[in-house]
Order: C-alpha cells, then structure tokens, then sequence
C-alpha cells in the first residue's frame, strides 16, 4: 500500500458544500460588521417615502397620501407593498452589484474568492444568496416603519402561502440582478447604473400605483411589463394588502422568468469576467 493511499480523500461534492458555506459567512459577516452603514442606507429610502407620501402630505391636505376611496384602498396601504419591493430590489443590487464591482476592480479581489474549492458558477451563485439573504432583512424593516409613520390607516391583509411563497422568489430575483449588473457595470460606469437604469426601474415599477391604474395609458401599460419590480409590487399587493393586484399567474411566472434569466446572464458574466 503506498503512501498517497493512506491520505484520506473528501467528496468533491461536500468541499464544495464546506467552501459554498464559508463564502456566504464571510459575506454575512463583512455585513453584519458594517452595519452601521448598512442599516441606514436600508432604512433612509422606505422612511422617506413613507415619511412623504403617508404622512407629510395627508398633513398638509394633498391628494396623494390620502385615502383613494374606502379605507381598504388608502394610499398608504397600497404604498406599503411597492415600498417592501423596492427594499428588496434596491438591496439585491447594492448588496450585490457595488461590491461586485469593486472586486472586479484593479485590486482583483474576486480572485481569492474563485480559489476556492467549488465550481466558477458557485462561487457566483453564493453571491445571489447572499444578496437574497440581506434583501429579505431589508423588507423586514419596512413593517416597523409602515405601523409608526403613516398618518392615514394601513389595513394589511396578510396572504400568508402568498407572502411565504413570493418572499424568497423575490428576494433571489433581487439578487440575480444584482449580480447580473455587478458583472457588467465598471467602476466607472455606476453613476449611469443608478440614473440610467435603477431610477426608471423604481419610477415604473408600479410603486405608487396599481399596475392596473395605468390602463388610460395603454402603451405605458404593456411598456412597464419588461420590469421585474412591478410583478414584485402587484404580488406584495396580494400577498399584504386587500388592493387590486394584478393575477398571480402572471406574478410568479414573470417572477420565474426573471430569476432564471437574471441568474443566468449574472453566472454567465460572472464566469467570462473571471477568465478575462
């Protein structure tokens, strides 16, 4: 028997699992030690809007922030879906995104982290769990918010095998995209990340309305059906409020969608960076 037969060997597959699991506690854990930058820059978003449209405004007799007929369809029931969905899309992509696009940087930090012991695609994927994971947090917070800060009544109607079932789909579609923009954004280039891309994605991701509001704007209508953030709101919708919402075929399958895509194109760009 020669020596090399004495050394134990590991599964292939289990040191992926062993390396997978340190990769994504390291990421928890560089967060969890910033989070007095994360928590902030969490909140600051959903507190403003809440802050604007749920209780400035109602306070200083505008129409919008007010109630839209009865009580079920206050605005600020209907703001409270849009503004998890953004907490959720708007974290998958800093989360994801800026960090990715500074270890693709000249400092090529990215490289420790593909000597890892696991498949290229992996070590990508860990990158949308982990951005799911923070995604989730993020929209946790938004609750809090939605119970102290609106000066017009929020009638939730909790959804539960919706809300159980949209959360996770939502929060790895957050992060698929984020990766997806990590992989394809220089330095240089996140300005027109956020102002070209994120802000019409916010703008026209049925946040402050139904989607089925927009129907005298036919063409706007069918135009804003290629963003993921108004199927993350209309199912929020559903799964949190008694509001008109659009059908949860179209919500998950759409949802579906993106996240195979996104995480394609995200593991895609992720692996021909790598190489480069």
């Amino acid at each position: 028997m020669s020596r090399a037969d004495l050394i134990p060997t590991r599964n292939p597959v289990a040191a992926s699992l062993v390396a997978f699991r340190a990769l994504l506690a390291r990421d928890l854990t560089v967060t969890r030690k910033n989070l007095r930058e994360v928590v902030p820059r969490t909140l600051l978003q959903p507190l403003l809007l809440m802050f604007v449209f749920t209780y400035v405004f109602p306070k200083i007799g505008q129409g919008v922030g007010g109630a839209v007929g009865d009580a079920t369809g206050s605005f600020s029931t209907l703001l409270v879906a849009g503004v998890v969905a953004l907490a959720i899309i708007f974290q998958g992509i800093q989360s994801v995104a800026l960090p990715m696009v500074q270890e693709f940087g000249y400092t090529r930090e990215i490289e420790d982290r593909v000597l890892a012991p696991l498949p290229v695609s992996l070590v990508a994927f860990e990158k949308i769990v982990a951005g799911a994971i923070i995604s989730f947090f993020s929209a946790l917070l938004v609750f809090p918010i939605a119970a102290i800060v609106p000066a017009t009544p929020v009638n939730l109607e909790i959804d539960w095998p919706v809300l159980i079932t949209l959360m996770p789909l939502a929060c790895i579609m957050a992060g698929a995209l984020g990766l997806t923009f990590g992989t394809r954004f220089e330095p240089r280039n996140v300005p027109i990340l956020f102002g070209v891309v994120v802000l019409p994605l916010t703008f026209l991701g049925a946040i402050y309305y139904s989607w089925s509001a927009l129907e005298p704007i036919r063409w706007l209508q069918l135009a804003v059906l290629v963003n993921p953030l108004v199927y993350m709101s209309e199912g929020f919708r559903a799964a949190l409020t008694p509001s008109p919402h659009m059908s949860l075929w179209a919500v998950y399958g759409a949802l579906t969608g993106f996240t195979i895509l996104f995480t394609w194109l995200g593991i895609r760009g992720f692996k021909q960076r790598v190489v480069s």
